[in-house]
């Protein structure tokens, strides 16, 4: 996409089903789906050239949704397993964050992991709250609820973006300010 005018560039199709995708450099990276027991693999796509087959790592368990970047590492969520993994860049696991509950989203901001967190069970009870990475036992903050079913976590320098899945909506919110 050209940001700027909303116009898309380049257009390709995936080589499995999409659950995610963040930019890391001049890449980006996606979850995708892949097979009749929908295993997850991270695939890195290239502008201009495309999903790379010689990059596709397994997700540990074959698990993952979410992925948000550092600035250096992947992180990729497992949604029942309740955990954000900081991956090296051969895909093994050089961290585990316990979340404590389902994880719908996370994305970096000036160093600290924003998350929703909660559950889709009973109509859903979602949570936004972060955590500072940089800590031995990063303890999570609740900032807000979330009053909808969400899913995904974005940031573009000035706001938080998610989707209001139930009615197909991409909505914006100012990060809440603290201190």
């Amino acid at each position: 996409m050209d940001r700027d005018n909303w116009k898309v560039l380049e257009e390709m199709e995936a080589p499995g089903i999409p659950w995610a995708a963040v930019s890391a450099g001049e890449a980006l990276w996606f979850t995708l789906g892949e097979g009749t027991e929908d295993d997850r693999y991270l695939w890195r796509y290239a502008v201009g050239k495309g999903f790379s087959e010689t990059e596709r790592i397994a997700c540990p368990e074959l698990t993952g949704s979410y992925l948000s970047y550092d600035g250096e590492h992947l992180y990729l969520s497992q949604w029942y397993k309740h955990r954000i993994l900081k991956l090296d860049d051969k895909g093994n696991i050089i961290r585990e964050i316990a979340i404590g509950a389902e994880i719908s989203g996370h994305v970096f901001v000036e160093g600290m992991i924003y998350v929703l967190q909660g559950t889709e069970q009973n109509g859903g009870d979602w949570r936004l709250a972060r955590l500072d990475p940089r800590e031995p036992t990063p303890a999570l903050e609740e900032l807000a609820r979330v009053p909808f079913q969400c899913r995904s976590l974005a940031f573009d320098g000035k706001q938080l973006w998610t989707n209001h899945r139930e009615a197909d909506r991409i909505v914006c919110f100012a990060r809440p300010r603290f201190g």
